[in-house]
C-alpha cells in the first residue's frame, strides 16, 4: 500500500507529480471541493506533505495529522510552514534551495534595468502610437549606482555578482558580516537605504524580517531611488510604500512578492513608476523541474531511511 501524500498547491509539475504518484497516494488538496472534509477523511492516512510557499502549514494542519513524518517544501523559502510545530512532533522539514537562485537573481536584475530604462513604458509609449509624437521621458544609467542589498545568501550573492556586471557598487545588509564576501558591510538597513540607489530585498521571510522596510526606510532611500523585492511581500510595509510612491519620496518599485498575493494594491496597478511581476522568481520550466524533482528525491529518500537531501529541520 502506497503511503498517503498530502500536495498543497498546483505548482509541482506534471512529470514530477507522475512520479510522485507512482510512489505514493496523492491526495490533490487544491482539487478537492470540501478540502476540510478530506483532510478528516485521511487524517490518519497522511504521511507527508508536499508543501507551496503561498499556502501555511500551520500548527492546527501539523496537529490534525497524527501520523504525519515529513514536509517537502517546493520553495526555498520556509516561512509558510510552523517549524516550531514540526519540531516538537519530530516532524522533518526540507526545501528547495540553489536549484533556483540563479532565476530569482535574473528577476531582480529584470525589474531593476525595467524600472532604470523605463522597458514596461518603452512597451506601452509604442504600442499606444506616442513615439509618433516625440521621445519619451529619459531613464537612468546604471554605471557607477550604488546596489544596496538586504540579504548576502545565495540569492543575494547572486545579484551582487550580476549587478556588478553592470557597473554598480555593491553594498550589503544582513544579521552579520558574512566571511569570505568582498563586497561593503553596512549593519544599519536605514544607513544601507541612505548610501543606495537601488535597495534589493533579497532576505528571508518570517518574523526576523517582518515588516522591517518601512516609512523611515523608505525615507533614507530617497526620491531618486529604487526599491526592489524578490523576498517576501511580508518584509515591506504596503500602505507606507504606496504612500511614498504617491507622494514620490522614492523614484519607483519593482516588486515580484506582495504582502497578500494575488492581491495586488490597486493604488499599486495605476502607478506608472512601479514594476508588478506575479512572484515568478523561480517560475521557469528548468528550475521548476528541479524543484520539483527536489521535493520527490526528500520524500524518497527519508522512507527508504536515507539522508535528507535539502534538509531544514
Amino acid at each position: 500500500m502506497k503511503p498517503a501524500l498530502l500536495v498543497m498547491g498546483n505548482q509541482i509539475l506534471p512529470k514530477e507529480m507522475e512520479e510522485l504518484e507512482l510512489h505514493f497516494d496523492v491526495i490533490k488538496l487544491w482539487k478537492e471541493r470540501d478540502p476540510e472534509a478530506v483532510l478528516q477523511e485521511r487524517k490518519e492516512d497522511i504521511v507527508a506533505i508536499a508543501s507551496v510557499y503561498f499556502v501555511p502549514v500551520s500548527k492546527s494542519l501539523i496537529d490534525a495529522l497524527p501520523n504525519l513524518k515529513i514536509i517537502s517544501q517546493f520553495a526555498v523559502g520556509y516561512d509558510n510552514i510552523d517549524l516550531i510545530a514540526a519540531k516538537e512532533r519530530g516532524i522533518r522539514v526540507t526545501n528547495t534551495p540553489d536549484v533556483l537562485t540563479d532565476d530569482t537573481a535574473d528577476i531582480a536584475l529584470s525589474l531593476l534595468l525595467a524600472l532604470s530604462r523605463r522597458i514596461c513604458e518603452g512597451d506601452m509609449f509604442v504600442r499606444v502610437g506616442k513615439w509618433l509624437n516625440g521621445a519619451m521621458p529619459l531613464g537612468n544609467s546604471l554605471k557607477g549606482k550604488v546596489a544596496g542589498i538586504v540579504g548576502m545568501g545565495r540569492i543575494g550573492q547572486a545579484i551582487a555578482s550580476r549587478c556588478t556586471a553592470f557597473g554598480l557598487e555593491i553594498v550589503y545588509q544582513g544579521p552579520r558580516k558574512k566571511e569570505g564576501i568582498s563586497y561593503r558591510y553596512e549593519p544599519d538597513l536605514h544607513k544601507l537605504a541612505e548610501v543606495s540607489d537601488y535597495l534589493i530585498l533579497a532576505c528571508p521571510g518570517g518574523a526576523s524580517t517582518h515588516q522591517m522596510v518601512g516609512s523611515s526606510v523608505l525615507k533614507a532611500l530617497g526620491s531618486e531611488g529604487f526599491l526592489i523585492n524578490i523576498s517576501r511581500g511580508s518584509v515591506v510595509v504596503e500602505e507606507d510604500l504606496i504612500t511614498a510612491l504617491k507622494e514620490k519620496r522614492i523614484a519607483g518599485a519593482g516588486m515580484d512578492v506582495f504582502a497578500h498575493e494575488p492581491n495586488v494594491p490597486e493604488e499599486m496597478v495605476k502607478m506608472d513608476n512601479v514594476v508588478l511581476l506575479p512572484h515568478i522568481g523561480s517560475a521557469t520550466i528548468e528550475t521548476r523541474g528541479e524543484m520539483g524533482q527536489l521535493v520527490v528525491k526528500n520524500l524518497l529518500a527519508h522512507f527508504a531511511g536515507l539522508p535528507l537531501l535539502t534538509p531544514v529541520v
